[in-house]
């Protein structure tokens, strides 16, 4: 006798063959960007209405700077595997590679120049 968890029978079902670890990838990269959002909101809107030597000050010590590259990092994750399973659901044929890949070189093409942007000022 076999005893298999209910998240091991669903594992491998549906269309994609791999919806669990969507699942699990998008609560993990949810709850990062939970904790991280607010630091990181936090330190945007401290530095609003600063001058550009003090934005610069505050986005040149390291913990805003690493919650600002982990935040950038994660929610462009989270933005990619959301549109490619919005994509995913609703497309079909070439639409769908189209869209796939589009949205897969915008989140990476977004996140390059945000780390670029604050590994810039922090340096």
């Amino acid at each position: 006798m076999r005893y298999l968890t209910d998240r091991k029978r669903a594992e491998g079902l549906g269309a994609a063959k791999a919806g669990t670890h969507h699942h699990w990838s998008m609560n993990v990269s949810g709850v990062g960007l939970t904790l991280l959002v607010p630091f990181f909101v936090f330190f945007i809107g401290t530095s609003l209405g600063a001058s550009h030597d003090e934005v610069i000050a505050t986005f040149s010590r390291p913990f805003p700077a690493v919650v600002a590259l982990l935040t950038i990092a994660a929610g462009m994750l989270h933005f990619r595997r959301g549109a490619q399973m919005l994509i995913e659901d609703y497309c079909d044929g070439m639409t769908r590679k189209a869209l796939l890949w589009g949205a897969t070189c915008l989140s990476y093409a977004v996140m390059a120049a945000g780390m670029y942007a604050v590994v810039r000022i922090a340096i």
